[in-house]
């Protein structure tokens, strides 16, 4: 088995001596210095590994006054399910409203946008054929707690009441009971999750660390013709949030 690197070896050690109560909640850390020359390594690998804790959510970095154990919060539960979105109203709404909070998102819709490649492979058409796109932030009291970026194939729905996801007598009706409206029957969608660190600007619009580690969720929604008929590329960060997968069970 490859040895572990420092800087990942210094992050366990220093999550073991917080939860060992070593220090506590708003405790300042120790200097990089101190801390190096106690495991054995440079200041470079307590920065890493620091940085790492930073990006988890265990340690919050102040300018000009250094690094310490964060305050515990409470992550709010992000959960990921087509099937919920056909009962009608808002699944984000609902699971705000179970942990207390308040559930919104505020958007911006572009209609005639030409699709980039990744997009326009993602969703079956051509490099540059025109796409409703729709940029989200999500609220949770207020606050921003995901992100979200749609993209929808304009010739699926020009000229039809449901051509903008937020506007309209459908507005906010989710993909799948908007396709509904005008006979498109979304069977299903697929997700792909996978962790990375925020960009500059996602960092800006959700309140946290640049570089601070976030889960990227592709999802694809297909209609029973195997048509993809919106792909989103949805930013959730971990710090702040949790993903639970529902997954139905049939017989």
């Amino acid at each position: 088995m490859p040895e572990q690197p420092p800087y990942l070896r210094i992050a366990d050690e220093l999550r073991r001596r917080i939860a060992e109560h070593e220090w506590e909640p708003g405790d300042r850390l120790p200097s990089r210095a101190q801390i190096g020359q106690e495991c054995g390594v440079g200041e470079n690998v307590v920065r890493r590994a620091q940085e790492l804790l930073i990006a988890q959510g265990v340690l919050e970095g102040r300018a000009g006054s250094g690094t310490y154990v964060a305050e515990p919060r409470q992550r709010v539960r992000v959960v990921r399910s087509s099937a919920r979105e056909q009962g009608g109203g808002s699944p984000f709404r609902a699971d705000m409203q179970a942990l207390g909070k308040s559930g919104d998102w505020e958007s911006r819709t572009e209609a005639k946008v030409p699709a980039p490649a990744e997009i326009a492979a993602r969703l079956g058409i051509a490099v540059g054929d025109l796409c409703v796109r729709t940029v989200y932030e999500f609220l949770a009291d207020g606050r921003p707690v995901q992100l979200s970026t749609s993209w929808e194939p304009y010739d699926l729905t020009a000229g039809t009441l449901v051509v903008l996801p937020e506007g309209g007598p459908h507005a906010g009706a989710g993909v799948v009971n908007r396709m509904a409206e005008i006979g498109i029957t979304v069977s299903h969608a697929v997700e792909q999750p996978e962790p990375r660190q925020a960009s500059a600007e996602e960092a800006s619009l959700l309140g946290i660390q640049k570089a601070a580690l976030v889960t990227h969720i592709r999802r694809t929604y297909y209609s029973d013709q195997g048509r993809p008929v919106e792909t989103a590329d949805i930013v959730v960060p971990a710090a702040l949030c949790e993903i639970v997968y529902e997954v139905p069970v049939g017989r």
